[in-house]
This record gives structure tokens, sequence and C-alpha cells, in this order.
């Protein structure tokens, strides 16, 4: 079975713990950052099905994060949940999602909540590996059948050639 990764950024260990103790029954690996940098540097080494990134930290802002995030081609489709335990300011729930977000949550989050709106994501990212796989295995069955393909032409064109020789030679028949 898949084990699908999933990327917490905050730079409270509290905040962490919890986000972790609320998604820890979705059997998911969780990989906890305590800043914007650890997070790009997580991103370098793993995928992941989806980022639960807070707004405000100290070293990068969550929305630094999250632009620098969606500049690396690897990790550019990587959903992003920003979470913030701030006022809900449309001027920043509109810079998280013109940064990329898919989702804008104020903490405290309620963890059904959290759990549900996460697992559609590691569904969605297992659907995607599941489709990923077909698509190498039918590329890999065509460069297979076009492999076979090119033995076969070039048997056939030594055959070709082997009857064109035999048939330019005069056979003695026999007769005087």
């Amino acid at each position: 079975m898949l084990t699908v990764n999933i990327l917490l950024v905050d730079d409270d260990a509290k905040t962490l713990a919890a986000l972790e103790a609320v998604l820890v029954e979705l059997k998911v690996n969780v990989v906890k950052a305590n800043s914007g940098m650890a997070a790009l540097k997580y991103l370098l080494e793993q995928d992941f099905a989806v980022i639960l990134l807070d707004v405000q930290m100290k070293d990068i802002d969550g929305f630094e994060t999250a632009t620098l995030i969606r500049e690396r081609p690897r990790s550019q489709h990587t959903p992003i949940i920003f979470l913030t335990a701030h006022d809900q300011i449309d001027s920043f729930i509109f810079k998280g999602y013109s940064v990329g977000a898919v989702d804008y949550l104020f903490k405290p989050v309620p963890p059904e909540i959290l759990r549900a709106k996460v697992s559609v994501f590691i569904d969605l990212h297992k659907k995607t590996l599941a489709l990923q796989h077909q698509l190498d295995e039918l590329n890999q069955l065509h460069k297979d059948t076009a492999s076979q393909r090119q033995r076969n032409d070039y048997s056939q064109a030594l055959l070709d050639y082997e009857h064109s020789a035999r048939g330019s030679r005069t056979i003695p028949t026999g007769t005087g």
C-alpha cells in the first residue's frame, strides 16, 4: 500500500503537534517543517499530496513560501491549504488564493473538517499516481511494440533481400 506524504508548515511546535494528532488517523506520513525554508528543503526530496501552510511565520511568510513552491516544476501543482489564526481579512484570503492556495482555513480548524479536506487531496494524489503508473505502462508497451515492429521489419527486409538475391541468379536447369 502506498504511503502518502503530507507536509505541515508552522513555526509553532504546538500547532504542528496538534495538526499531526488530527491527521494521524488518515494513515499518512506527516512531515513537519518549522519554517518556510525547511519546507522548501523537504520539497527538494519528496512529493506531497497536500501542504498545510501557516500564513504568518518568522523567516519567510506563508505567501512567499507558496510563491516559491509554485515556481518549482516538481511542486507547482501540489495543493496548498493556508492556515491562519488571524482575523478573516479579505485581502489576506485573496492573496492566499492568488499565490496558489486551494483553501484558506482559520485556526482552530475543527478536526473533522481538516481531515475531510485533507482526505480529498490524499485520494486525488493516489488516483494521480495510479494514472501515471498506467501511463508509464502504456508507454513501455508502446516502446516494446515499436521495437518488435522494427525487428519484424528488419527480418522482412532480410527475407526480401534473400529472395531478391536468389531470384537474380541464373540457376542451371540441367538440360543441355
